[in-house]
């Protein structure tokens, strides 16, 4: 062990080797984007992008289905009945709950 600490020694009173060390140091512990706020910030951009793909499948889907809409009429009426429960002046509606 004393061989050791005679060899580390040296280096350890060097002025860059300390300068390099407590600059690590302070970008690991201190500074305002240190390593822990890095990898927060990490997950957070995965978290992101991961809501950005969902949101483009999403954009994607609802394109698709309002050229649906806008092409036909049968189709724009099929799902005003659906989604709005719209209906011709002599229909009636029933809403079926399932449980």
């Amino acid at each position: 062990m004393k061989e050791f600490w005679q060899t580390i020694w040296p280096w350890l009173k060097n002025k860059y080797v300390l300068t390099i060390a407590g600059f690590i140091i302070w970008l690991t512990f201190f500074s305002q984007y240190n390593l822990m706020e890095r990898a927060r910030l990490a997950g957070n951009l995965k978290d992101l992008q991961r809501e950005k793909e969902y949101y483009i499948e999403q954009i994607k889907r609802d394109s698709a289905r309002l050229h649906q809409l806008s092409t036909g009429t049968e189709e724009l009426e099929k799902y005003a009945r659906e989604q709005f429960y719209m209906k011709k002046p002599n229909e009636d509606i029933f809403v079926v709950v399932e449980e």
